[in-house]
């Protein structure tokens, strides 16, 4: 007779956190069962379409690419999303600051969270796995190049890279460099190969690339003392 596998392999410290304060916050009705389901599912259908449109539109239009950069909160209206009310069922998830961070050809931005995993959800949707790990969370910030490589991106020693740390308060969106043959591209078009990835900075945009990245692991030339590349 064999054992049942368990339900999950393993639970996190946040996790535990997460179920302890839910459940306190319903039984001191903060919000219901009900109101925790839906919010749930509202989260889970989210993705980064509005996040690809909002930068292929900066892309196309100076003056909106003006706006993005001036004021990101009032500029993702123009592209449906509401930070001050962003479920649209009176939910204020992730009301904070947004930041755009735009990239040159010789300045690359990636972001993080070190704390946990702040993201700008209402925007591009719930985040990766990989982005709340441990693993990308503190190596990131210390060998950027080993990292990035190792999800393919590979860049010149005369790139600079900036790694952004997002918090409760502040929250990231990259705008990538517009890349080489796309020129007289519609905005869908555009949109269409602005991926997650991108807009993290783990990938670049690439005509003909509309998915994001599978993470390919390489040998780390700087392992961390005490891991290896991919652990």
């Amino acid at each position: 007779m064999t054992k049942d596998a368990p339900m999950v392999e393993e639970i996190t410290d946040f996790e535990v956190l997460e179920i302890a304060l839910r459940e306190l916050a319903i039984e001191k009705g903060l919000f219901t069962a009900e109101d925790h389901r839906r919010y749930t599912e509202f989260a889970e259908g989210m993705g980064p379409t509005p996040a690809s449109r909002f930068v292929a539109k900066a892309w196309t239009d100076p003056a909106f690419k003006k706006r993005a950069l001036e004021d990101p909160i009032a500029a993702s209206l123009e592209v449906g999303i509401d930070w001050l009310n962003p479920t649209g069922f009176g939910t204020p998830s992730d009301f904070t600051a947004l930041h755009v961070l735009e990239d040159r050809p010789t300045l690359h931005h990636v972001v993080t969270c070190t704390l946990c995993s702040c993201y700008p959800r209402p925007i591009l949707g719930n985040s990766p796995e990989w982005y709340r790990t441990p693993n990308y969370r503190r190596r990131i910030v210390r060998t950027p190049r080993q990292v990035l490589a190792e999800f393919g991106l590979f860049l010149s020693p005369e790139v600079e890279i900036r790694v952004e740390d997002s918090n409760s308060k502040h929250r990231f969106l990259v705008l990538p460099v517009r890349p080489a043959g796309t020129e007289g591209w519609s905005e869908e078009q555009l949109a269409a190969i602005v991926t997650r990835d991108c807009m993290i900075g783990v990938a670049l945009p690439k005509p003909g690339v509309t998915t994001n990245v599978a993470r390919t692991v390489h040998p780390a030339a700087e392992p961390l003392e005490g891991h290896s590349a991919g652990k």
